[in-house]
């Protein structure tokens, strides 16, 4: 150490010896000396931009600096998937929940529609477009819906059962009267109420009933109905057909003009003071509705007309009291027809002279008339009476019986014995002459 420098500092010379072994090193490796790097401290570096609202920030654009990049973490259910709306794609549940939606609609649709149809309907705010006239007769006691039913029947209303709706929403249900009407046809619900909840042209119809026994002739109805206050005459308003029915169609030959056996036996209601040709004209009706259900195969396969059953089915009426011997009276006039022998039915006398309750006379059983069956072969030219559907039945389809003679059975009340031998018709006929003497010329019958 030379004399008069300060001793050197222990860290000093720790650095020399540092630097001296480096200059070494470099001399041997032959890198040159460089100057050492400076160590600068490095400022934090600027936040990004703020974001414009509702924008997606992108990791692309994210700067790198010292501080680590924050990456989004999957969510820890796999199955879920948050994507952006545009980005979703339908599965079957969507589609589901899609076509259920859309049935919901329809039928939220069909049921408007069907509310507003059944309002137009019930309250008809358009109108209607009425037509011609229909006279409407209400009974006494009808309800609303009972009114309701004739009308649209009738062609007035379109619906019984909407007219008694509104009636019911109107109030009126108590205000309709029994009457006779003159309405039209397509009338809307709120005028037809108020047609007939208007007392003032309300009239109450005065009616008559009318019943025709089974089996009389046009003179015995005329002489029924002669008390019940009908205008005009039965016998000319049945003295000829006019249209209303032709007997032509059943069979009937050319001449035949009187209705004799078209006038059908029934219980009828007319207006008092009614012409007797409206009588005549629901008789006609009620005939062409009865007779279209018999049967006449039967009597075709014996070349008879539907006019010549109904001239067996009058015989048969006024023959018959007791319902379960039509079919046997008519089977003795078939044989008796198939044989060539004379009816010998005393009814057909009876309408001749128009004698129905006293006893025939010798001279009444000796006329000469294409009535008197006893002296004339075949049936007679018309009907002798109107018969009943019962007794066309029997007319049209006999029994299946060879029976030939019948005669009333004393004691009874109309009931036949009926025979196939003319003996034993005798023996049976003798019985009820001895019966008949013995009542003093009387019916034995208990009737």
């Amino acid at each position: 150490m030379a004399s008069g420098e300060a001793p050197a500092e222990p860290g000093a010379r720790d650095r020399a010896a540092e630097r001296r072994t480096a200059a070494r090193r470099r001399s041997t490796t032959g890198e040159r000396d460089q100057p050492a790097p400076v160590l600068r401290i490095q400022p934090d570096p600027p936040a990004p931009p703020a974001a414009a609202a509702g924008a997606l920030s992108d990791e692309t654009d994210t700067p790198i600096g010292i501080r680590r990049v924050r990456r989004a973490v999957a969510p820890r259910n796999p199955r879920t998937v948050v994507t952006p709306p545009g980005d979703t794609r339908a599965g079957p549940a969507s589609s589901r929940r899609s076509l259920r939606s859309r049935i919901a609609a329809i039928v939220v649709l069909v049921i408007l529609f069907a509310l507003i149809a059944g309002v137009l309907m019930l309250f008809q705010p358009f109108g209607s477009a009425e037509g011609a006239q229909v006279k409407v007769t209400i009974p006494s006691g009808s309800g609303a819906r009972e009114i309701g039913d004739q009308l649209a029947a009738a062609g007035v209303v379109s619906s019984g059962f909407l007219f008694s709706l509104r009636a019911t929403l109107a109030g009126k249900r108590g205000d309709l009267r029994s009457g006779r009407y003159t309405l039209k046809h397509g009338m809307t619900y709120a005028t037809a109420l108020d047609e007939l909840s208007r007392r003032s042209v309300i009239t109450e119809v005065e009616t008559i009933r009318i019943t025709i026994p089974e089996g009389r002739s046009r003179k015995e109805i005329a002489r029924l109905i002669d008390s019940k206050g009908l205008k005009g005459d039965y016998l000319d308003a049945t003295q000829r057909f006019s249209g209303r029915l032709s007997p032509f169609r059943y069979g009937a030959p050319k001449g035949t003009r009187a209705m004799e056996g078209f006038l059908f036996p029934a219980t009828y209601d007319l207006k008092a003071g009614a012409p007797a040709k409206d009588l005549v004209a629901k008789q006609l009706a009620a005939f062409r509705e009865n007779f279209s259900r018999v049967d006449l195969k039967r009597a075709k396969r014996k070349n008879l007309t539907g006019y010549d059953v109904l001239i067996i089915a009058s015989m048969v009426e006024r023959e018959a009291r007791q319902a379960g011997e039509r079919s046997k009276i008519a089977a003795v006039i078939y044989n008796r027809l198939k044989d060539g022998i004379p009816l010998g039915i005393d009814a057909t006398i009876r309408y001749a002279t128009d004698n129905w309750e006293s006893p025939l006379k010798q001279s009444e059983l000796q006329i000469d008339s294409p009535y008197n069956s006893r002296k004339r072969r075949g049936l007679p030219p018309t009907p002798i009476g109107n018969p009943g559907l019962a007794s066309i039945r029997a007319a049209a389809r006999p029994a299946n019986v060879d029976f030939l003679y019948y005669v009333v059975k004393p004691g009874t009340c109309g009931e036949h014995a009926f025979s196939s031998s003319f003996q034993q018709f005798d023996r049976d006929r003798e019985r009820y002459d001895q019966a008949r003497d013995a009542a003093g010329g009387k019916s034995p019958t208990t009737c």
